[in-house]
This record gives C-alpha cells, structure tokens and sequence, in this order.
C-alpha cells in the first residue's frame, strides 16, 4: 500500500515522538520558569514573564520557527570567529526543533501553571511554614502536586497542540514523518497515500496522549471532590 515506504514513515514517526517528547521537556522547565517570573513580587521579572508570554504567543509558530532556527544559526555563526571558531556551524534540525519547540510552548505552558500556581489557596503554603517547612518543601511537597491538578487540563491542550506542530519542523530539513512522507509522496506521485498515512499516525499518538493525560488527572483528582464536599 504504501510501495515500500512503510518502514520509512514509521522511522519518522518516532523521530517525530522523540522530538515531541524532547520539546515538552524543554517547554515544561521554560514553562515553571516563566510561571514563576510572572507571580515575582520583583517587578522587572514579572515584566520579563509577562512579555516572554506575550510576544510568543502572537506570532504564528511556523515564523518563530524560521526566525529561530535560520536568525540562531547566523548569530552563532558570527559570534563563532569572536570566538577563536572559523568553520561554519551549522546547527543539528533536532536539536534546533526541540529548542524551537521548547521555546514556543514554554510560552503557553507559563500561562497554565500561572493560572494552576493561583488557583491554590493562599492559605495552604501558609499552613505549610507554620509547620516549620522550608520554602522549597513547601514548594515541592504541597504547591507543585496541587498545581498539576489544576495545570493537567490546559497542559493536555498544550501537549497536543504541539504534537501536531512538530509537523513544521520538516521545514527545517529534519527527517520526520511529514518530511519522510512527502518525499515519498515526491517520488510516487501518490501525496494523498501518504499524507492520509501520516494523518493516521498523528491521530493515533494524540488519542494514545490524550487517554494517557486523561488517566493522570483522575489520578490527580483522587479524593478531591470529597474534601471539597
């Protein structure tokens, strides 16, 4: 059906699930970090936040992608000779997608943990220091499990809209299963095969995320709605 090509759409598609999955790592620590600059009572932090937020989340993905990957390899290209470097770098596709990626969500992500990191009741970091707690246990050990609860919803939305952007990438020249697939496509003739492939595979890594991100926020909500009650 897919004139041999099968096996070469599936090497894609993991390199395309490894790129995800690298991205949202990236994006998740990018995410906290803008979260916390954010909710700073240090004003000029907050205004990086706030801004970092801002001017990501208004231009289109597929622009910051090309700013980024083709504007980052020119500035390291004329920062190198300052550096001692004379050869031309030129920068892996994946590593500049995961980073790419990372920082684009990372800009979404900031504004889900904000609003999870609000909806936690003043009151619960306070009971946390009056029972001797550190700042970081009471970070780590009440904040964070209630802010995942509250982030999972939105940080769902997030992982599979990037899922899907992760198909802009091929722009780049990195050999995912988009890039893989219209070569294919290229060769045979036959696009609609191969994009309709493609168009599979992507469905069946969101439906798999989206079971998967469905069964961690039951378990997230374990027992919530008794102690609301």
């Amino acid at each position: 059906m897919l004139n041999g090509y099968g096996s070469t759409i599936l090497d894609g598609a993991w390199l395309t699930l490894q790129l995800a999955l690298s991205s949202i790592a990236v994006a998740i620590f990018l995410g906290l970090l803008g979260a916390a600059f954010r909710l700073s009572p240090i004003k000029w932090l907050a205004l990086l936040g706030e801004a970092y937020a801002t001017v990501i989340r208004g231009i289109p993905d597929l622009v910051l992608i090309l700013l980024i990957f083709y504007g980052g390899q020119d500035i390291v290209n004329r920062v190198a000779p300052l550096l001692g470097y004379n050869d031309y770098i030129d920068i892996n596709p994946f590593i500049a997608g995961v980073g790419t990626m990372g920082f684009i969500f990372g800009a979404y992500l900031s504004e889900t943990f904000r609003g999870a990191f609000m909806a936690i009741p003043k009151g619960q970091a306070e009971a946390g220091a009056a029972y001797g707690m550190s700042n970081l246990q009471v970070f780590f050990r009440i904040l964070v499990p209630q802010m995942i609860r509250f982030a999972i919803p939105g940080f769902t939305n997030n992982w599979l809209v990037l899922t899907k952007a992760t198909a802009l990438i091929s722009v780049v020249g990195l050999q995912d299963m988009m890039f893989k697939a219209k070569n294919a496509a290229d060769a045979t003739r036959e696009p609609f095969t191969f994009y309709l492939a493609v168009a599979g595979l992507y469905l069946v890594l969101t439906s798999v995320s989206l079971l998967a991100l469905r069964f961690l926020e039951k378990r997230y909500s374990v027992g919530t709605k008794a102690a609301d009650l």
